[in-house]
C-alpha cells in the first residue's frame, strides 16, 4: 500500500467480525469459498502483516488489504 492509495470504511454490525466473513461483507471478495483460498494462499493482510487465519477477529479500526484494497473495520 503507498500512502495514495484511497482507504475505504466499512461499517459493521457489532464490535467484531470474522476475517472471512468481513471479505465478503466489504466486497473484498465474493464468496466465502474465495475468501477462505486468499487467506490460506496468504493474499490478505491485517494491519500490514499476513493473516492466514480466517476466524481472525477484527476490531474497530483494524485494515484489511487484499490486492492493493484496504478496508478499514468500523462499528
Amino acid at each position: 500500500m503507498t500512502n495514495t492509495d484511497p482507504i475505504e470504511d466499512v461499517s459493521i454490525a457489532g464490535e467484531v467480525i470474522r476475517l472471512g466473513q468481513f471479505l465478503k461483507f466489504s466486497g473484498l471478495l465474493d464468496s466465502g469459498g474465495n475468501a477462505k483460498e486468499a487467506i490460506i494462499d496468504g493474499y490478505v493482510s491485517v494491519n500490514g502483516e499476513e493473516e492466514r487465519r480466517r476466524g481472525r477477529q477484527l476490531h474497530n479500526g483494524d485494515l484489511v488489504t487484499f490486492e492493493g484494497r484496504t478496508v478499514r473495520v468500523r462499528p
